[in-house]
């Protein structure tokens, strides 16, 4: 990717993920950045496109970490109880990769969104299915029954989601602990 694009891809998320999109405009990006405007507009024709493509980047930031959250630990169960020791570092800011918390961007950028079948709803959707499908592929080491899978992903995936929302509305830092009782109990009894 072009040096410059980059740099005004990461500063954009940067802003978006503080301080809301609709709050950053595009001036405000290109003053942090240093970039010219001219420059700006020759890689993206919108602020839409230019959210797009922060949401892109964060997806993959996102995925890379919780892959790797994922994967630091050796069975589906240990595995799927690592996302939430995870998110509990993520909460309390020990990510450097994903920054200071803030919330889900996803969720934070779809929020600001009303139009639901905009491209930037949906991008934030595909974020979220394909979250879903790496969860789902360590309940799937879990037991081969397809209802069981589907419902416990299904269960795993909404526990974390809410983990995120306490933890950024509530402040509740703890959050991905608190959390951790709960997904053993229904691993017992599932795997």
């Amino acid at each position: 990717m072009n040096e410059k694009k980059l740099v005004l891809i990461q500063t954009a998320l940067q802003l978006f993920y503080a301080n809301g999109v609709n709050s950053v405009g595009i001036n405000e990006i290109l003053k942090q950045s240093g970039i010219a405007k001219k420059t700006l507009y020759n890689h993206f024709t919108s602020k839409d496109e230019l959210v797009l493509a922060t949401l892109e980047y964060r997806n993959e930031l996102f995925k890379q970490w919780l892959t790797h959250t994922i994967n630091s630990e050796p069975s589906g169960d240990k595995s799927i109880l690592a996302i939430f020791y995870g998110l509990n570092d993520w909460f309390n800011n020990r990510v450097p990769e994903l920054g200071e918390f803030r919330g889900c961007f996803f969720i934070n950028t779809a929020a600001e969104y009303s139009v639901s079948d905009s491209l930037i709803r949906q991008c934030c959707a595909s974020h979220k299915r394909e979250i879903r499908a790496l969860i789902q592929s360590q309940v799937s080491s879990c037991t081969d029954n397809i209802e069981e899978i589907k419902q416990l992903t299904d269960i795993i995936f909404m526990i974390k989601e809410g983990a995120i929302v306490s933890a950024l509305v509530e402040g509740n830092n703890n959050a991905g602990k608190t959390c951790i009782p709960t997904i053993k109990t229904l691993l017992n009894m599932r795997c």
